[in-house]
């Protein structure tokens, strides 16, 4: 990997335990721990039924059926945050399960799938400002140099 570690990929969960354990193969010490966002997967679930309910409480019900995080989708109106019968859901393993149960609910569980990453100093994707190497472009007029908070011109695609 890009900062000197090296990822091993097993083929079962006895095999991820017993790399786990190792501490130490030769005169080298080394540490071993589970890749965090390889072996969890997200979902996205629709139920009307859990709008009452917090994210805290949502994610200990559901603790029994792998979930480890649960995000509810908040929409703006009026410039009003409004809670949404749409939650994200971290699961603690690389599939997503078909469905999940919510009390007597059965909920099934799409892909979620996230926005792309925006970079607002040179206004391409793929990247944030913090690691960007391209020049500054104003995300209104697409000419570079300045930004688009004090600049009032006609808007173009960039």
């Amino acid at each position: 990997m890009r900062s000197g570690d090296l990822l091993v990929e097993v083929a079962s969960h006895k095999q991820a335990q017993q790399i786990l354990k190792l501490n130490s193969p030769s005169t080298i010490p080394i540490s071993v721990q589970p890749h965090v966002t390889l072996n969890s997967s997200k979902g996205v679930i629709t139920c009307g039924r859990l709008l009452n309910l917090t994210n805290e409480e949502i994610a200990q019900e559901l603790g029994g059926q792998g979930v480890k995080d649960v995000r509810r989708i908040n929409i703006r109106r009026n410039g009003e945050l409004m809670p949404t019968k749409h939650f994200i859901l971290t699961f603690n393993t690389p599939r997503l399960p078909e469905y999940i149960k919510a009390g007597y609910v059965r909920c099934s569980v799409r892909p979620y799938i996230p926005n792309p990453l925006r970079c607002f100093k040179c206004q391409r994707f793929g990247h944030s400002k913090t690691n960007c190497h391209g020049t500054l472009t104003c995300a209104r007029c697409a000419a570079a140099g300045h930004e688009s908070t004090d600049y009032n011109a006609v808007e173009k695609c960039v």
